[in-house]
């Protein structure tokens, strides 16, 4: 069952082309890896999914139960460099900003139990106080993570999450995503491809067009258009 249908999108900047007439649908249950080599549109891509980019042609259509719908829960993890560590904000309040729902509505107990979950889940507990000015980048990545998952979300889109982690955490995001690829659908971006090729069931490499691959021993092979 589709949830994201990207439809012959294509992004223009200053006169570039970064994305050239792209169609990808990405379906409930789907963990999804996408690589490519820098500049070739992997973040552009995940911008245009997520809304947060206008195309300069072509739409992107969510899906509820197969029909179209304006709303889809997404958890985001951007790339580090996207995010403003001098908004004086704390680790707690930042993983619950993931939950805000509206102006007016009130934390209930399953927001509660989520927080703690993801607290939990992500090994940031210690340090909830401290504003995430402060943290260094394997804690803020943490964070992020975190919040991300706090909504439990329909989609988990997640952009290099293994930035600036040590590699105790890297194992630890990869029995995350195995757990998480059970009842989420996720979209990953990552240059390190070794262990997530062998779980993703979809490969997607991104240069200014998409080829989808299948893989053969944690390596991108069978390439098409």
């Amino acid at each position: 069952m589709k949830l994201i249908g990207i439809e012959d999108i294509t992004v223009r900047f200053d006169g570039k082309t970064i994305l050239d007439h792209v169609s990808l649908g990405v379906d409930k249950g789907d963990f999804m890896a996408i690589t490519g080599p820098n500049g070739g549109g992997k973040t552009t891509l995940l911008r245009v999914m997520l809304r947060l980019l206008k195309p300069s042609s072509g739409r992107v259509v969510y899906y509820h139960e197969g029909a179209e719908t304006k709303r889809l829960r997404i958890g985001y993890l951007p790339q580090k460099s996207n995010i403003d560590t001098r908004f004086p904000i704390t680790v707690g309040e930042a993983i619950k900003s993931g939950q805000i729902k509206g102006l007016l509505s009130r934390r209930t107990l399953k927001d509660e139990e989520d927080f703690d979950r993801v607290v939990a889940l992500c090994g940031v507990g210690d340090y909830l106080d401290r504003t995430v000015g402060v943290l260094s980048g394997g804690q803020l990545q943490r964070t992020l993570l975190a919040r991300a998952l706090v909504s439990n979300p329909e989609v988990i889109v997640l952009d290099e999450p293994l930035s600036y982690v040590d590699k105790t955490f890297e194992r630890q995001i990869y029995s995350m995503m195995e757990e998480l690829a059970k009842e989420h659908t996720i979209v990953l971006v990552s240059h390190e491809m070794s262990v997530i090729s062998g779980m993703a069931n979809r490969h997607i490499i991104v240069d200014r067009g998409i080829h989808e691959c299948t893989s053969h021993h944690h390596s991108f092979t069978e390439c098409d258009d």
